[in-house]
């Protein structure tokens, strides 16, 4: 066979080939690319460099470039199937999540094939069999085991079984009658939802599972599964009343736990990942059409970071997106969460924050990242960031709309000389 015939033969491969496929260098520069992988990542790249596999990469998965770095080895794998959560823009979010998995293999220490595929549809038959199977094993299993208990449409309690005094220390007998929240009052700490906004989405969805910790009538804590079913009499518009399942399950393990951490935290910083954080938001959404509670959105995107790399390096810049996540996630309360989305942009999801509760901690932000210091080989290196404020209330509960807001405001606040807050489409603060 000669040379030509090979080349052909490969051509003809890279072509046919059902998955994307990428050869490029330790830094990302592109050797080699099949039509498959120029249709992942050309939409991925948008304005970026298409040429470099991490710059096309760093809005959607910026992690990409330091799990790379992290492998030190000169051959081997380096990620299997990293999922990269796809969010093409306005519109899409109603629709599936578009997902593509991964695979970086370092065949030399300057050399690195990648594949891509798409595996949505999988992510999605995935995500529907864990709803199926929480759902039948809360149901069925050790059923004995499970306190019930049954509300009118008014939330007050009109019966609970043995199991319930047993696990909540309340007595059956006593609680009948009584308001749900007063006997149910759970903790808040870690942002779970109340129990009346656990009715309320279950009113709306027919259903609503959550676990968290739960206290009995002594004050004790306990790791709880709580599940509220709507009743519907024949043909009423709305339920009757509402069956409620509490289990006492014991707290998950450690393993579980890290992949927890895994699937919703940016690898890098440990932010909050983009896809955790459009979930968190579509979930707000729904309450706040419910409850009409306020609900903010702070976005800040580092001043002049692009020359933070240049003239550094990326292990600095790595540093500085650190040190910055710290001190903004440290701000926020329990309910509110702190997420890189892209790069060097951030996002602080409010709940029940209102434009001038949202604007202060804005401020907040912005000031202790002006406090930052960190330390290069010149001397101590500071940056600063602008910010843009918006509320779902300016909005009418749209998201799409909610997040042009307050891009439309944070490069107000670039205009406007960077290193400040702006929360109107008029000026910076």
């Amino acid at each position: 066979m000669n040379d030509k015939s090979s080349e052909e033969q490969l051509l003809e491969f890279l072509y046919a080939c059902p998955v994307g496929l990428i050869e490029c260098d330790a830094a990302g520069d592109i050797a080699l690319m099949n039509p498959h992988a120029m249709q992942h990542l050309l939409p991925l790249a948008g304005a970026r460099d298409a040429s470099n596999l991490f710059a096309a990469m760093e809005q959607h998965a910026p992690e990409l470039r330091s799990i790379a770095a992290a492998h030190t080895a000169p051959t081997g794998r380096v990620c299997d199937g990293h999922r990269i959560f796809v969010d093409l823009g306005p519109g899409r979010r109603a629709q599936a999540p578009k997902v593509l998995a991964c695979t970086v293999v370092k065949l030399a220490p300057d050399r690195l094939m990648v594949t891509l595929s798409d595996i949505s549809q999988q992510v999605v038959q995935e995500e529907r069999l864990r709803q199926a199977d929480t759902w039948f094993a809360t149901l069925l299993d050790d059923v004995d085991e499970y306190a019930a208990l049954a509300i009118g449409a008014d939330s007050r309690i009109t019966s609970a079984n043995a199991c319930f005094t047993r696990q909540t220390g309340y007595e059956s007998v006593s609680a009948i009658g009584r308001n749900l929240a007063d006997v149910l009052e759970g903790d808040q700490s870690g942002g779970d939802l109340r129990v009346e906004e656990q009715v309320k989405i279950a009113e709306r969805d027919g259903w609503h599972l959550q676990e968290g910790w739960q206290q009995r009538s002594n004050g004790e804590r306990y790791w709880c599964q709580r599940l509220v079913v709507a009743r519907f009499d024949y043909d009423a518009p709305s339920p009757s009343g509402f069956s409620i399942i509490l289990r006492d399950v014991p707290r998950r393990q450690e393993a579980v736990d890290d992949m927890r951490r895994l699937l919703t935290c940016d690898h890098l910083t440990g932010a909050s990942n983009r896809r955790h954080f459009s979930q968190v938001m579509e979930r707000e959404q729904g309450q706040w059409r419910e409850l009409r509670q306020s609900l903010s959105l702070v976005v800040l995107d580092l001043d002049y970071f692009k020359a933070i790399n240049d003239t550094h390096g990326h292990p600095v810049g790595d540093a500085v997106l650190c040190r910055v996540a710290e001190a903004c996630a440290a701000l926020l309360p329990p309910r509110c969460i702190f997420a890189r989305l892209g790069g060097e942009e951030f996002g602080a999801l409010l709940p029940r924050y209102d434009q001038i509760q949202a604007l202060g901690l804005a401020e907040e932000m912005r000031a202790a990242i002006a406090d930052l210091e960190i330390q290069v080989p010149t001397g101590p290196l500071r940056v600063t960031a602008s910010l843009g404020c918006a509320t779902f209330d300016e909005v009418g509960g749209s998201i799409d709309a909610l997040i042009t807001l307050a891009d439309e405001r944070l490069y107000a606040a670039k205009r406007a000389g960077r290193n400040q807050v702006c929360h109107s489409s008029a000026r910076a603060a």
